[in-house]
């Protein structure tokens, strides 16, 4: 099976207090536009959907300690707006840099008054202080001894901010939403040990794929990239750079 044309996309989505979530401060609007996204009037909303407490129950990060709290619980309970932010499609090189930019989006709306955010491409939460932090890091990673430069610890964070794992699928441990950091995505064999010890090798393997690069990781692991999913190409979890599925 040949390579995917699908270029990813981000699909931000914030919940706010009342409707002037829709209409952010000049400033935040700015950067939006100058990163090339875009605000997605058809599907925001002036009041709340009832779906989000389920959805964000569902995607809330269960990896890193704490990233939620019964307040960031209650906000999701208890908004009465709901905005969408989409990023452009996104070429492979610079995926890293669209998610840091989309990074910068979620503090700049968060400040500006958001109460929840949710990455849709992957279906993962955080709650507002995690989200902040890893908004902290990633602008940290990014300043170099020559000044601010894409770094392989940006990509780390985006990832970790926008990346999904481990999802218990019938055999297997799997990662989504590698793809928004240009990267396939990896699945564990349950067989191999805890979801914590699957965690553990899919961050290995991303960060060594990150720095070394796929082909040059995959060789040395021999490991092999395969094209078959269970996502459809017009689904925003599918990824067009494959999946690496570990032996058992």
């Amino acid at each position: 099976m040949s390579a995917s044309s699908v270029k990813p996309r981000h699909v931000l989505c914030f919940l706010g207090k009342d409707e002037s979530l829709l209409h952010p401060p000049k400033a935040v609007a700015k950067t939006i536009t100058d990163f090339g996204f875009e605000i997605d009037r058809s599907y925001s909303q002036a009041q709340p959907d009832p779906h989000m407490p389920r959805s964000f129950g569902v995607c809330w990060d269960r990896v890193f300690p704490n990233a939620w709290s019964a307040a960031d619980e209650a906000a999701v309970a208890s908004h009465k707006s709901v905005l969408y932010v989409l990023s452009p499609p996104m070429e492979q090189q610079k995926a890293v840099a669209y998610s840091a930019a989309a990074l910068r989006i979620v503090e700049e709306l968060i400040e500006a008054g958001a109460t929840a955010v949710k990455g849709e491409s992957a279906g993962v939460a955080h709650g507002i202080k995690r989200w902040m932090q890893l908004a902290g890091e990633c602008k940290a990673a990014a300043k170099t001894n020559q000044g601010l430069a894409l770094t392989a610890a940006m990509g780390r964070t985006c990832r970790l901010a926008f990346a999904k794992r481990p999802l218990g699928g019938a055999a297997y441990n799997e990662s989504v939403g590698f793809h928004l950091v240009g990267l396939p995505e990896i699945y564990v064999p349950k067989a191999r040990g805890s979801d914590r010890d699957a965690v553990k090798l899919m961050d290995e393997i991303a960060d060594a794929m990150a720095e070394r690069g796929i082909d040059a990781t995959l060789g040395d692991r021999k490991l092999t990239l395969s094209r078959e999913q269970d996502y459809a190409q017009d689904d925003f979890k599918f990824n067009p750079y494959g999946i690496v599925r570990i032996d058992a």
